[in-house]
């Protein structure tokens, strides 16, 4: 209680008592000259461990504290020890507790507190690794090695076949190098077997890509038979589809189980692909039961559309009726795994919502499940045209019954669509009456399905020349659907018929509005440009169409005829010389370069085509007179012998032929066989004046003496031309002087008669159909002399009728007959197919 020190009473308790005491430790204007601080300072930078007293105070010992009880007394430290970080007889105490700081008892006095080291200068650098030590060669190499088979990976995916073979084989060689390495290195144990499955696996795959089967086959059974790689039998799959390739069935359906019994049911989706791989090969192989097998065991475990169609195949190999119902049954059972199409359809206000539904609307999820969708339909309609015809009695009925068991599935909106397919096989069958009638059914139908019917009937009756009849189903099909370019097409082709070629235009605008790669509107825009001689735009049509259809025989030969209208002769040639490559035994058009070449005056050019044009179609009377011309013309009257005999066995009844080859003979010196040859002219034309001439003209020369009798038969006969001359020209008098006496007598003039135009086809032109799109353009090129437009017909069928494929949206139209066949054609090796339907 020493130490206890009571208030006098007769003070006064003053709770403020010693706050406005000053202590003059903490005068900082003095700092400079404390020596004490100054040392403090130099040693650790005035930092002090923390104080552990229980009462408040500082380390400077004999601070008064001032309480409101009792007077003020100085104390050192909560419990009397020392304060540590207190000058004490001039020594600095060593601070040990906060050594991890920075803080050293070993630092001289005076030295600069340095925590990090910085005062030491930069590290040293880091010691170069010795690349010459085994180990560190074997990592080189290995990721040499890994480089080189990403490498290929990289090559064989963007197309580099070869680049990507050689990478692989080089990672091969750096492999072996690398074991080698690691045995002499005493390190084989630690052979990187990963990465020789690597090597191996990519190089075998290499191979086959490459078609190098047997190097690919060697590679795999390396792998195969190395009993240190883990899950290797996989890789008879592998094996098998290469035999496969290489049609050795036998061996590959041997591999396929191989694989197949090492793979645990575990792996299902493996087996039944395997299991599919199997029942193909038995197809290939024509062992329809087998094949059955596999795929009923896959339609029973896992089924998917495309077993169920191998299986549907198998059973009409076999013609079982019965299981083909049962096998079309389930295919349209067959669960596709995808949303409703109304999950993409916006159902409320809700602007988050609708942007979420417009954002998966077109994402590559959604584009799959379409995809997916289209394929099971496409397999479905195919299958159903297929046993239509087998499961009943006839293919109406068998149609009927595969409608029924559409109607009752999933695929309740292609029933629509087999209808259709109903009235096209009636088509292929030629029952035209049929077709019309169930087509004529859709009329009442939704709208999408009546305007393809309607489409269709339009295309029928236009075939059929029925244009009423074709407009109206055109214009019923464009308003059920007026975004259908095919009912757009086909009201333009009815338009297009009766001459009214700018209303024909705007259709096949709108066509092309719809639908930008319409190449059937596109083409007979240009045809339309053509006949209103706008042929500046008719030409950036058929360019525009080239673009689409760069092997397009009809696209070229209009461009050909288009640059010879505006009368760039190099031009036309440039593009008969491309459509020469790929028709390049059409004849017509051979004879059209020919016929440039001889304007050009380029006669030896134009004797190669003609010649060449003559080998494949002998049979062009233009074609041969040219021929025979020429040979005229190079005073090889002997060879011109051959084309005009040619020419009157094609044409018998016109005596210029057999004139010319008579003349021939007189030019080539062969008297004797032009004298026989102008008297069987005289027995089969006895009233031709020429060959009277000649005969008289040679039997003079040749002194003979039938020349008074062929003398005394040509002045009849020129006397008996004269008469008839006369009597033409008196009829022809008499006739104007009538018509002069009437028209006198009617007082006014009279109108002009209404004469029709001249059309292409009545100067003998004939021309083709075409039609711009699908298999249809293979038809070869036909007629071409004297034709200004070679492709085009000059009535109604020179512009494409369409049909509706409900197959598909794309539109493929058949071609029309454009002109009626004639004598030459008689001699043709080509023909216009007539099929309305591509296979």
């Amino acid at each position: 209680m020493e130490n206890v020190h009571l208030v006098p009473e007769e003070e006064d308790d003053d709770l403020y008592t010693g706050y406005n005491d000053y202590n003059p430790t903490f005068d900082s204007e003095d700092l400079h000259n404390d020596v004490g601080f100054q040392q403090a300072v130099r040693t650790s930078h005035g930092r002090r461990p923390p104080m552990t007293a229980k009462y408040p105070g500082t380390a400077i010992g004999g601070r008064p504290i001032g309480t409101a009880y009792g007077s003020r007394m100085p104390v050192g430290t909560a419990m009397g020890r020392p304060m540590t970080g207190a000058v004490q007889d001039g020594a600095a105490r060593p601070m040990t507790a906060v050594r991890a700081a920075g803080y050293s008892s070993s630092i001289a006095r005076g030295s600069v507190f340095d925590p990090l080291g910085q005062s030491k200068g930069p590290a040293p650098p880091l010691e170069r690794q010795n690349e010459d030590t085994p180990e560190e060669k074997i990592k080189i190499l290995e990721k040499k090695v890994n480089d080189l088979i990403e490498e290929s990976c990289l090559a064989h995916a963007h197309g580099d076949l070869q680049l990507s073979l050689e990478k692989a084989k080089e990672a091969g060689r750096k492999e072996r190098a690398l074991v080698r390495q690691r045995e002499q290195t005493g390190t084989a144990d630690h052979i990187n077997l990963d990465l020789t499955y690597s090597v191996l696996f990519n190089l075998a795959n290499q191979y086959a890509s490459n078609d190098m089967y047997t190097e690919a086959l060697n590679t795999y059974q390396v792998i195969v038979k190395n009993k240190m790689f883990n899950n290797a039998g996989r890789l008879k799959v592998n094996m098998a589809n290469i035999y496969f390739k290489q049609k050795n069935y036998t061996k590959a359906i041997k591999f396929y189980r191989m694989a197949l019994d090492q793979i645990s049911n575990a792996h299902n989706a493996m087996r039944i692909k395997i299991m599919q791989n199997i029942g193909v090969v038995f197809i290939h192989m024509g062992q329809y039961s087998d094949a059955i097998t596999s795929f009923e065991y896959i339609m029973s475990e896992n089924p998917n559309i495309k077993t169920g169609f191998n299986l549907i195949l198998c059973y009409y190999a076999i013609g079982d009726r019965e299981r083909m119902k049962k096998a079309f049954q389930k295919l349209i059972c067959v669960p596709l795994g995808i949303d409703d199409e109304d999950k993409y359809i916006p159902a409320n206000d809700d602007p988050h919502a609708n942007m979420v539904i417009e954002a998966i609307k077109n994402d590559k999820l959604h584009q799959m499940e379409r995809d997916r969708k289209a394929l099971a339909e496409k397999y479905i309609m195919t299958s159903a045209k297929l046993i239509a015809p087998a499961i009943e009695s006839s293919f109406a009925a068998g149609f009927d019954w595969c409608v029924d068991m559409v109607k009752g599935s999933q695929y309740v909106e292609l029933a629509n669509d087999l209808e259709i397919n109903k009235a096209i096989t009636y088509l292929r069958q030629r029952d035209f009456k049929q077709a019309v009638e169930t087509l004529k059914m859709f009329e009442k139908k939704d709208s999408r399905v009546k305007s393809a019917a309607a489409t269709n009937l339009s295309f029928l009756y236009f075939l059929e020349k029925d244009y009423d009849q074709a407009d109206r189903y055109a214009e019923l099909a464009m308003t059920a659907d007026r975004y259908n370019p095919a009912a757009l097409i086909n009201k333009g082709n009815t338009v297009f018929v009766k001459e009214d070629y700018e209303k024909a235009a705007e259709f096949y605008k709108e066509a092309l509005r719809n639908d930008s790669s319409c190449t059937e509107a596109l083409y007979n825009l240009g045809l339309t440009y053509k006949r209103l001689g706008r042929l500046e735009e008719a030409l950036d049509c058929f360019l525009k169409l080239h673009a689409i259809l760069r092997n397009s025989a009809q696209v070229m030969y209009q461009l050909a005829n288009l640059y010879e209208m505006l009368e760039d002769p190099h031009q036309a040639i440039e593009w008969l010389m491309q459509l020469t490559s790929v028709t390049p035994t059409d004849a017509q058009v051979l004879a059209k370069l020919g016929d440039l070449y001889d304007n050009e005056g380029d006669k030896s050019q134009a004797f190669q085509y003609y010649y060449e044009s003559y080998r494949y179609f002998p049979s062009n009377i233009s074609v041969i007179e040219w021929l025979g011309a020429y040979y005229i013309d190079t005073q090889f009257c002997e060879k011109a012998i051959q084309y005009f005999e040619r020419a009157t066995l094609i044409q018998p009844t016109q005596v210029k032929w057999q004139l010319m080859v008579a003349s021939c003979y007189r030019r080539s010196g062969n008297y004797q066989k032009a004298l026989e040859t102008y008297k069987d002219i005289h027995r089969k034309f006895p009233e031709n004046v020429e060959c009277l001439r000649f005969l008289v003209r040679l039997c003079t020369d040749m002194g003979l003496k039938e020349v008074q009798d062929y003398a005394t038969k040509l002045k009849k006969v020129e006397k008996m031309k004269e008469i008839r001359e006369q009597r033409v020209r008196s009829g022809r008098e008499s006739s104007a002087r009538g018509r002069r006496e009437g028209s006198a007598g009617s007082g006014s003039s009279s109108s002009p008669i209404n004469t029709p135009p001249l059309r292409a086809s009545d100067s003998g032109q004939s021309n083709h159909g075409t039609s711009a799109k699908g298999e249809r353009l293979s038809v070869k090129l036909k007629t071409l002399p004297g034709s200004n437009e070679p492709y085009e017909a000059s009535t109604q069928q020179e512009i494409d009728a369409s049909y509706v494929d409900p197959l598909g949206p794309q539109m493929q139209r058949p071609k029309t007959a454009a002109r009626k066949r004639t004598e030459e054609d008689e001699f043709a090796d080509e023909e216009l197919g007539d099929d309305l339907l591509p296979e």
